[in-house]
C-alpha cells in the first residue's frame, strides 16, 4: 500500500509543475498559488507530523516550490514570509496552532498584494491627464502586467477616457494578447504591434508615456521583466519618453543587498521554434535587465521614487521579511 505521505508529496510536485510548466503564469498569480500549495500541503500533513518534523517538511517544500522559477522573488517573499512567522512562534505552538498561522499567514500575504495593486492602480493612473487634450494620450506596455492593467483601468474608471494604450505582442509566448484582451473588454481603445515595431511606433505615434511590470528588483535599483524590457527603455531613452515601472514593493529581492545575483531565466527553446532544423542551437532568455539610469520612477505602494531607494522603502513598509 503506497504511504499517504508520497501521496501528499506527490501533489505538491504536480501543484509545483503547474508554476514550471508556465500553466500559471504572472508574478502575483504565481505567488499567490505558491502559498496556497504551501498552505495546502501542510494541512494536508500537518496532523502526522511533530511540530518540528512539519516545519523541516515545510521547508523541504518551500525549496521545491523555490526551484519551479528563477526569477519570482514575490513568491519566495511570501514563502519566506509563512515561514518566518512559524519560526517566531515554534517553541510555543500547538499543531493547531500551527496550522492556524499558516492559514492566517497565507491570507494576510495575499492581501498585502491586493492592497499593494489598488494603490499602484490609483498612484499610476493620476500620471494620466485630467482633460482631454487635442490629441489622445498614448502610453505603451509591453508583456503581460495585472499591474500595470490595474493602472489602465483606474484611470478609465476615473472618467480619464482620452488615451489609448499601445502593446506590444511579447514573442515567443504572445503574452501581449493577454493585455490586449483585458483592455478591449473594458472598453480602452488599443494599438497592437510585434516587438520589433517598438522604436517605429514609439516615434510615429508620439507616445507620452511607457508603463511596464517587473518579475524582479535588486538592491541597486535594476529590474527585471519580460525580454523586449530594456529595448523599450533604449526607446524611450532615445525618443525623451517618461519610462515607469510599476511594482509592489513585494518584488523585491532583499538578498541581492548581500551580493546575491538574480538569475535570467532561459526556458525551453521549443517555445520558439517547435520543429526547429536538427544542430540548431536557439536561445530563449524570458527576462532581462533594465538599469535604474532609464528609469523615471517606480511606481509602488509607497509611491513613485527613484529605483535606487527601493531597499529603504521595502524594509521599512514590509520589515517582517528581511
Amino acid at each position: 500500500m503506497k504511504n499517504p505521505r508520497c501521496n501528499d508529496l506527490e501533489q505538491l510536485l504536480k501543484d509545483a509543475e503547474r508554476i514550471k510548466s508556465l500553466e500559471i503564469q504572472g508574478a502575483t498569480n504565481v505567488a499567490v498559488n505558491a502559498i496556497s500549495f504551501l498552505h495546502n500541503y501542510a494541512h494536508r500533513i500537518g496532523k502526522n507530523l511533530s511540530i518540528d518534523n512539519l516545519i523541516d517538511k515545510l521547508y523541504e517544500a518551500r525549496e521545491i516550490l523555490f526551484q519551479t522559477r528563477a526569477t519570482e522573488p514575490a513568491m519566495r517573499n511570501g514563502l519566506n514570509y509563512i515561514m518566518n512567522k512559524l519560526e517566531k512562534e515554534r517553541k510555543s505552538l500547538s499543531m493547531n496552532k500551527l496550522l492556524e498561522i499558516i492559514s492566517f499567514s497565507k491570507n494576510e500575504y495575499k492581501n498585502m498584494l491586493e492592497n499593494s495593486k489598488r494603490k499602484i492602480a490609483e498612484i499610476g493612473a493620476r500620471r494620466f491627464p485630467e482633460i482631454e487634450t487635442a490629441n489622445d494620450f498614448v502610453v505603451m506596455t509591453h508583456c503581460h502586467s495585472s499591474i500595470v492593467n490595474a493602472i489602465f483601468l483606474e484611470a478609465k474608471k476615473q472618467n480619464k477616457t482620452h488615451f489609448k494604450v499601445v502593446a506590444t505582442e511579447t514573442q515567443p509566448r504572445l503574452q501581449g494578447r493577454k493585455t490586449v484582451n483585458k483592455l478591449i473588454n473594458a472598453g480602452i481603445e488599443v494599438i497592437h504591434v510585434v516587438d520589433s515595431a517598438m522604436r517605429w511606433v514609439v516615434h510615429n505615434f508620439d507616445v507620452d508615456l511607457i508603463i511596464i511590470g517587473a518579475d524582479s528588483i535588486t538592491s541597486e535599483g535594476t529590474i527585471i521583466n519580460k525580454i523586449g524590457s530594456r529595448l523599450l527603455a533604449l526607446v524611450a531613452h532615445e525618443e525623451h519618453v517618461p519610462f515607469y515601472v510599476a511594482t509592489p514593493l513585494l518584488k523585491y529581492n532583499p538578498q541581492t543587498s548581500f551580493g546575491l545575483l538574480e538569475k535570467i531565466e532561459m526556458r525551453d527553446p521549443k517555445e520558439v521554434w517547435d520543429d526547429a532544423p536538427d544542430n540548431l542551437r536557439i536561445l530563449n532568455p524570458a527576462f532581462e535587465t533594465v538599469s535604474r539610469r532609464y528609469i523615471d520612477g517606480l511606481i509602488s505602494e509607497a509611491g513613485i521614487f527613484a529605483p535606487s531607494h527601493i531597499h529603504n522603502y521595502f524594509t521599512k513598509l514590509y520589515p517582517d521579511l528581511i
